[in-house]
């Protein structure tokens, strides 16, 4: 199947066949704070960028994948907890080849994979410059895409796995926006610890059967939709179940509450996102009585205040569990080139699938007429 980037874009490039010409390098910018449709921008780099002299502690390198994600849009809009310089490039994480490094430079060399330890870094682009000790060493032998889609879904799950209670196996714990890239990652690496799960999603989603059949192909062990839980049946299954003590709330509103009414007496609630933009208001009987205790948790704090060891650790393991097909992800890749359309694609509702650009991607024009005539026959069967 032909990819939809072999196409031209508008006056911006001078009609320039994006890709044709390899030593054109293109990026995503925004030059205001608005709507992601509206101010991200396809570019061809300035000639200065990507000709910039690389200085003894510095490293260039060469995008190969970045994923949109819904922080991306946050940045765009002015309304992320950190805000970039203007213009500046789009992409809060992704993946890079080190091409050169610095003559001081130590840990990193030629064919090295790096994702940057600072956001937002700005990774919608196919060329960068950028101090060594600024990147993340991660592992070259798994899928781009995947290396790409690390530091922040997966180490949220990680870490709030690790990092408020000391689970063990047979533990229960209880999420809502299960069907997110952090809910199903919480499932995997939850099932590798022997950590039971209970999964929430939102009854009004469009096939909500299926989305609850492939949690638990995931390892989900009860799976149920925010209608449900509260319910009598519910109430009936958690009276079975030990007590719950850590609850993962990126929903909000009155399901982070839902979640609360379920810990057990001095359990956790951790909120690590507001998809319904409603306000968590939790009743003060479950903070008085049941003595809940309430946490925030956000990946860029952890990676600001931790280690490079740390921060390799925990990202080797999680590129170990993937190369063991023990953690997927579901994504789909377009090039760079055919942005707007990826753009739209990552906001569509209820996606199941991460969109990555592609960053390293092939002349597509090429591709297709090197290919032979045969190829490209169209062949008609009816069946009768």
């Amino acid at each position: 199947m032909l990819s939809r980037s072999s196409r031209f874009i508008g006056s911006t490039l001078a009609s320039t066949r994006l890709g044709a010409t390899r030593n054109l390098a293109l990026g995503v910018r925004f030059h205001e704070n608005g709507p992601a449709e509206k101010v991200f921008k396809l570019e061809q780099l300035d000639a200065a960028v990507v000709n910039k002299r690389l200085e003894a502690d510095e490293v260039s390198l060469k995008f190969l994948a970045a994923p949109i994600n819904p922080s991306d849009f946050n940045i765009a809009e002015g309304v992320y907890g950190v805000k970039p310089a203007l213009p500046a490039f789009g992409g809060n994480e992704g993946v890079a080849e080190v091409v050169a490094a610095g003559a001081n430079v130590k840990g990193l060399s030629k064919g090295d994979w790096v994702v940057p330890g600072n956001a937002p870094f700005g990774t919608w682009r196919q060329v960068a410059t950028a101090k060594a000790a600024d990147m993340i060493k991660v592992p070259n032998d798994i899928p781009a895409a995947y290396a790409s889609s690390l530091l922040i879904n997966p180490s949220t799950a990680y870490r709030m796995l690790r990092d408020f209670k000391s689970l063990k196996p047979g533990d229960w714990i209880i999420q809502n926006g299960a069907n997110s890239m952090v809910g199903m990652a919480v499932i995997q690496l939850a099932r590798e610890m022997g950590v039971k799960t209970i999964n929430v999603i939102r009854e009004d989603r469009p096939e909500v059967g299926n989305t609850l059949r492939l949690l638990e192909n995931l390892g989900g062990d009860i799976n149920i939709t925010d209608e449900y839980l509260g319910s009598a049946g519910s109430l009936e299954i958690l009276k079975d179940l030990p007590p719950i003590g850590l609850a993962l709330n990126c929903v909000g509103g009155e399901s982070g509450v839902d979640l609360a009414r379920v810990l057990a007496p001095k359990g956790t609630l951790v909120t690590y996102g507001n998809m319904s933009k409603k306000a968590l208001t939790v009743p003060e009987d479950l903070v008085t009585s049941k003595q809940l205790q309430l946490k925030g948790f956000w990946i860029a704090e952890w990676i600001k205040n931790n280690s490079a060891e740390a921060r390799s650790a925990m990202l080797n393991e999680l590129a170990g569990l993937v190369r063991e097909k023990k953690l997927t992800f579901f994504y789909e890749l377009h090039d760079l080139d055919d942005f707007d359309y990826a753009l739209s694609k990552a906001q569509e509702p209820f996606r199941f699938r991460k969109v990555v650009l592609n960053l390293d991607y092939p002349d597509r024009m090429a591709e297709h007429d090197a290919r032979p005539e045969s190829d490209y026959d169209v062949f008609e069967t009816y069946t009768h």
